[in-house]
């Protein structure tokens, strides 16, 4: 449910909206996943960027289609309120703000592990740099989103950069000979791989919960969208090439691997250089995502889904404190549970990726039920919602913690249904 018809007189420009959604979609994939999908799927790992890509053009035309059409905080829960009722809105809206905020402490860690790699700083100091790196997102986003934004301007700008030199530095020693055998771990470990760059494409959501934050969301949105498709794309398989290809079998075995990449040309500056990177990834990714987890957050106070405190900020150019603090409490909680399992990341990425793979089932679903039916965004949401209900076959077994938040969805309306029942009476 949209907080206000009122759009405001200024917001999110086009290269802010770029930068937004490139930080969501190539965020912290960068840092690790061309080294865990090679680990996954050897050379074959290839197949899973481009099928995942593939996917991903639908997806991302879908999304951008709805945010553009219906500016809503809600994003894809209010999406789905409007054509499957309120229960699956609540799930939906759980999914995201419970089940992908697993990602939050992923994103800071990884960050962390790099900076501790390139510094010679010992793994004990990783849990207090990956608390530095989420809490400077958090107090940038207490301003508002459309801060962040600019902010998130010069972060992605300096990704971009660094993720051509690290390529253009790697490409020199890339070996065919490293491309064989091809299916080393059979088709099981493509699947493996495909669920894993799911982390990688996932973000195109991130934009409908921040889409009444822009100026001109009919416009700036598509636009947006066609050009981030493009350069993520090309980034992350421009940059599995080089992994697979560079440094053959040893492409999984560490946690660093744009380091690994940059030594091999340049091993005087890489350290200082993928430090960088690493800090510039970790914080972008974390900025982009506390505004829409916060904004989400008012949105789901505002429908009755969470308690109401939380509603203040929902409608277009406000700030959602309350909800941001909420979003840092749950991203704390998934703090502790990450450094009590030894800082193991493949569990958190699972519970990320399976919660946006339902999140998307959803909304593909309910983008076929709102958009009128035969025109090419019908047919596109059709395709998608073809492609994601493969993907959810593939993430059954970590569909555990959104089976869960699904029930609390039925418990929250339920119980919300008898109150309303006791009251009429």
């Amino acid at each position: 449910m949209t907080a206000t018809t009122t759009r405001p007189s200024s917001g999110l420009g086009l290269l802010q909206g770029v930068a937004l959604y490139l930080a969501s979609v190539l965020g912290t994939g960068l840092l690790v996943l061309p080294g865990l999908a090679a680990r996954a799927a050897g050379p074959a790992s290839l197949i899973s960027v481009a099928v995942v890509t593939v996917l991903a053009i639908p997806l991302a035309a879908t999304f951008a289609v709805l945010a553009a059409r219906y500016p809503d905080p809600g994003g894809v829960a209010s999406y789905v309120r409007r054509a499957l009722g309120g229960t699956a809105a609540s799930a939906t809206g759980y999914w995201f703000l419970f089940g992908v905020a697993a990602g939050g402490p992923v994103v800071a860690t990884l960050g962390a592990q790099y900076i501790s790699a390139v510094l010679g700083v010992d793994r004990a100091a990783v849990p207090l740099v990956a608390l530095a790196f989420f809490a400077v997102p958090l107090l940038v986003n207490l301003f508002g989103v459309r801060v962040a934004g600019w902010l998130q301007l010069v972060l992605t700008a300096l990704l971009l950069g660094v993720v051509v030199v690290v390529v253009a530095l790697a490409a020199p020693s890339v070996e065919p000979a490293n491309f064989e055998p091809f299916l080393p771990r059979g088709w099981g470990g493509v699947g493996t791989a495909i669920v894993m760059f799911v982390w990688a494409f996932a973000g195109w959501e991130v934009g409908t919960h921040i889409s009444g934050e822009f100026a001109r969301p009919r416009r700036v949105i598509p636009i947006a969208t066609a050009i981030t498709l493009v350069l993520s794309g090309a980034a992350y398989l421009a940059l599995q090439v080089v992994t697979v290809g560079a440094l053959g079998e040893r492409a999984g075995e560490g946690d660093v691997v744009l380091l690994d990449l940059a030594t091999r040309g340049a091993p005087g500056a890489a350290p200082a250089m993928i430090g960088a990177v690493a800090a510039i990834v970790a914080v972008g990714v974390l900025n982009v995502y506390l505004g829409a987890f916060s904004k989400l957050g008012a949105s789901l106070a505002s429908t009755g889904d969470l308690p109401s405190w939380f509603a203040r900020g929902a409608e277009h150019g406000a700030v959602p404190r309350r909800a941001l603090l909420l979003t840092a409490s749950v991203s704390g909680v998934y703090f502790a549970l990450l450094f009590l399992s030894g800082m193991d990341l493949q569990p958190f990425i699972l519970v990320h990726t399976s919660s946006m793979v339902a999140i998307y089932t959803l909304g593909m679903i309910a983008a076929l039920r709102i958009l009128r039916r035969g025109t090419p965004a019908w047919w596109t949401a059709l395709l998608a919602a073809v492609l994601c209900g493969g993907l959810l076959v593939l993430a059954a077994s970590a569909l555990v913690v959104s089976l869960v938040l699904a029930g609390v969805a039925v418990a929250v309306s339920v119980g919300r249904a008898s109150k309303e029942r006791i009251f009429t009476k």
